[in-house]
């Protein structure tokens, strides 16, 4: 099994190439296009790195190797601004992502486990939410079966408007 920890700022290039592989295995999952991706400089991958582990954003990532210089997994838990002063604290869920050849082995489980300790315990958030294509089966399957629930809400989906994105949720201990 790789090993779960978290992302640094000094993983830039191992996140660059994680990304430029999300966005070629599944190119509808994502905002980016791979060619956006792979017109980013260096610096800018840096300075990405760096955002997807500071205060506001939780990366948990799997590496494998001995030397853990390839990521095969990603997930990431960014905080949500409540609506007013009082209001929940709330994470999103973004960014999910495992390679092919590590799907249906528990990978995801032990991603989605630990994002979820970390937006509860560091971020302090009481749910979690995220969004997932109406037509990605196995995807609400496995938010189901780790208590997520759709909320009724949804849009277009950005990649194809003629689809819709599903809000999922669920609450943090």
């Amino acid at each position: 099994m790789p090993r779960i920890r978290r992302l640094h700022a000094k993983d830039w290039a191992l996140l660059k190439a994680i990304r430029l592989e999300m966005l070629t295995d599944t190119p509808m999952a994502y905002v980016e296009s791979l060619d956006a991706a792979r017109r980013q400089t260096e610096t800018q991958w840096q300075e990405r790195a760096a955002a997807m582990s500071g205060d506001d954003s939780i990366t948990v990532v799997a590496d494998t190797g001995e030397d853990g210089s390839k990521l095969c997994g990603l997930m990431r838990v960014v905080l949500k601004h409540p609506q007013s002063p009082d209001g929940p604290l709330q994470a999103m869920l973004i960014s999910v992502y495992v390679a092919p050849e590590h799907r249906g082995l528990g990978l995801a489980d032990e991603l989605l486990k630990m994002s979820c300790s970390a937006a509860a315990e560091e971020l302090e958030a009481e749910s979690i939410e995220l969004g997932v294509h109406e037509e990605n089966v196995r995807a609400l399957a496995f938010y189901r079966r780790h208590g997520f629930e759709t909320t009724g809400a949804s849009r277009p989906y950005p990649q194809d408007t003629s689809k819709l994105e599903l809000a999922m949720e669920r609450r943090l201990p």
